[in-house]
């Protein structure tokens, strides 16, 4: 089956005054098939943005190449309208996201004029308000958004990606900022969206609670890469990676045991660190389980592969999967 989006050997720096280049993604295969929901998670500063970004064709990747429903995406100004009509974001702050002074219903409508969708305006505003939840519709047409409370805003940030009838959404954090009574609701919508419509999304988040209760699968980033991937609930409840596992650590009931508290910093994306990037705070290497298994000089320097986008593993000297060709 084709992914309805697929990235490959994805790289995206920036140019850092007198520092050279920040590296933000440094080659990452992604895909993701119709009617899924896929997991991108990691600490703040991983590049999980700027991947999302890159998806939705508002960076262009120094390398690689994003492919939307089997076709490569040039960033000319056709492929890229087309690219965004059938690929959505929903921002991460609502409240931001919508204009104080557009109603609801201009809110909604905003996308479809863009794009000069014809048919009955009113009917595909008032539609789109319905399946996010805000019902019945015409109670919220004229509604301004400080008249809404923040999951209401949050799901007309929601039917304003919906208008436009896309077959991908990409969600930046869609519940970090409503309180923890909205964020299953929010969670419950976007999988009856997927159920309902068909829809498939990306989902980034810090918080793997998020990724357990809406991923079909987890692709866990750090410093520009995918260092592990596969089905949600498999990584979930048996990390492999170092970095997988002190995150999975912190969450209610984990497999891993007590909380792993990591050392430092992400590294700084002018600077990543030689070999393993994860090494300067690896736990497994500061307690010399990575010696025992005679992979410390690897892991301060030796490079591991980018992992595939279909494959499950985790990019790791000590797990050394069979999926990135290294012998188990």
């Amino acid at each position: 089956m084709t992914p309805i989006l697929d990235a490959r050997d994805i790289r995206v720096s920036y140019a850092s005054r007198g520092r050279g280049r920040a590296v933000a993604v440094d080659g990452v295969n992604l895909s993701l098939d119709e009617g899924e929901i896929l997991a991108l998670a990691g600490e703040s500063g991983c590049g999980k943005t700027t991947l999302a970004k890159a998806l939705l064709g508002l960076v262009v990747p120094d390398s690689g190449r994003v492919t939307y429903a089997g076709a490569p995406v040039t960033y000319r100004a056709r492929d890229l309208r087309r690219l965004r009509r059938g690929v959505q974001l929903v921002m991460q702050d609502p409240t931001g996201a919508l204009n104080p002074r557009h109603t609801v219903f201009d809110a909604v409508a905003e996308g479809p004029r863009i794009h000069r969708l014809g048919g009955d305006e009113t009917e595909r505003v008032t539609q789109a308000l319905s399946h996010a939840g805000l019902r019945p519709p015409a109670d919220f047409l004229a509604r301004y958004p400080h008249e809404l409370s923040g999951g209401q805003r949050q799901r007309v940030v929601i039917a304003g990606a919906l208008a436009l009838r896309p077959r991908v959404i990409v969600a930046d954090e869609p519940v970090a900022s409503l309180d923890a009574s909205v964020r299953g609701e929010i969670l419950a919508l976007l999988l009856r969206l997927r159920d309902e419509l068909g829809l498939s999304a990306v989902i980034v988040t810090h918080d793997l609670g998020v990724a357990w209760n809406i991923a079909d699968r987890l692709a866990v980033m750090y410093a520009g890469r995918i260092v592990e991937h596969g089905p949600a609930a498999d990584i979930l409840t048996q990390p492999r990676h170092p970095y997988t596992r002190a995150l999975v650590s912190v969450l209610p009931d984990s497999p891993v045991g007590a909380p792993i508290v990591l050392s430092g910093e992400t590294p700084d994306a002018t600077d990543i660190p030689a070999g393993c990037r994860f090494h300067p705070r690896c736990p497994a290497l500061a307690d010399g389980t990575a010696r025992q298994s005679h992979v410390d000089g690897d892991c301060r320097a030796r490079d591991l592969p980018i992992m595939d986008a279909r494959s499950p593993g985790a990019a790791c000297h000590l797990v050394a999967p069979p999926a990135l060709g290294w012998p188990a």
